[in-house]
């Protein structure tokens, strides 16, 4: 058994969808505790993000074997989990090392309930059942929504929670700039997918709106994310500071570039999107969250 093979199964550079919105919600939270006169624990922050990257690295693993069983990733494919598909690891250890993943993010959601209160065992319900199931949304053109949902608000709302034993709504909003952008991951891997997805008799949204309109919608989620953070500040839910995030926008704009170029023939020419979109929610994760950091040093 190689520990590298597991390690990189669950392809840790992907991670960033789940831990930038965690990151995003711990800075946002210091910047409101004023405001909201906010008791924080913020061990239990970190916890959460700890989390969020342990459920997300199960359900890469568990939707990577259920591709594999259903024909979906094939060594022929462009992504898609290479670790099962090419041999290194044996279907069914690869398919009980993700459910024993899933088990350590559930015990670890079971301690943060103690340490906060009941309403993260729905917040955590929502996120263990679509780990297990999204691939079946995926199949029928449902895998953005779900995404959307848990990559961003679901994250932000239980983050919040477990660092102020509070339901605050806002933390919902602030993160749908970034779950717009985690969306184009997938996106992005649907569209390189696109030839193998039809083989496979399975829907996705970029085979339903064909190559043109997919990158036409890359570049939406991408331009909607700039627009709904300025809506933010606008509505004073974010400080006018977080416009740094326009600073990401050259990675946004070579990423544009890049899938505009694409056609049907050179679809491996995005084989690595998904990592380069990564990148930008690296950029403009970390740039909301600075942002957020300064301003709470500067309303104590």
């Amino acid at each position: 058994m190689s520990v590298k093979n597991y390690l990189i199964a669950f392809r840790p550079w992907s991670l960033v969808a789940s831990t930038i919105p965690a990151l995003i919600t711990i800075t946002y939270i210091y910047f409101i505790k004023t405001e909201y006169s906010l008791y924080i624990n913020l061990l239990n922050g970190f916890l959460a993000l700890l989390g969020a990257g342990i459920f997300q690295a199960s359900s890469n693993i568990i939707n990577d074997y259920i591709d594999y069983k259903h024909h979906v990733d094939k060594p022929e494919s462009l992504g898609g989990g290479r670790m099962v598909v090419e041999g290194y690891i044996k279907p069914r250890s690869f398919m009980i090392y993700g459910y024993c993943l899933l088990l350590v993010g559930i015990a670890l959601g079971i301690f943060l309930t103690f340490r906060s209160g009941y309403h993260l065992l729905w917040i955590g319900a929502i996120g263990v059942f679509f780990t297990i199931f999204y691939t079946r949304f995926k199949y029928i053109s449902l895998g953005d929504l779900v995404i959307f949902i848990v990559y961003g608000p679901l994250i932000g709302l239980g983050t919040a929670y477990v660092m102020t034993n509070q339901l605050i709504l806002d933390a919902l909003l602030i993160n749908i700039p970034i779950a717009l952008i985690v969306v184009d991951i997938l996106n992005a891997n649907n569209t390189r997918d696109m030839i193998y997805d039809k083989k496979a008799k399975i829907k996705t949204p970029a085979m339903r709106l064909g190559l043109e309109r997919a990158k036409t919608y890359y570049a939406v989620l991408i331009i909607a994310a700039y627009l709904f953070t300025v809506l933010l500040i606008f509505l004073n839910l974010l400080h006018p500071l977080c416009l740094i995030v326009l600073l990401s926008l050259p990675i946004a704009i070579r990423n544009i570039n890049i899938m505009n170029k694409v056609t049907l023939d050179t679809l491996s020419d995005i084989t690595h999107m998904d990592a380069k979109t990564s990148e930008l929610v690296i950029a403009f994760g970390v740039l909301l969250s600075i942002a957020n950091f300064i301003v709470s040093l500067l309303i104590i």
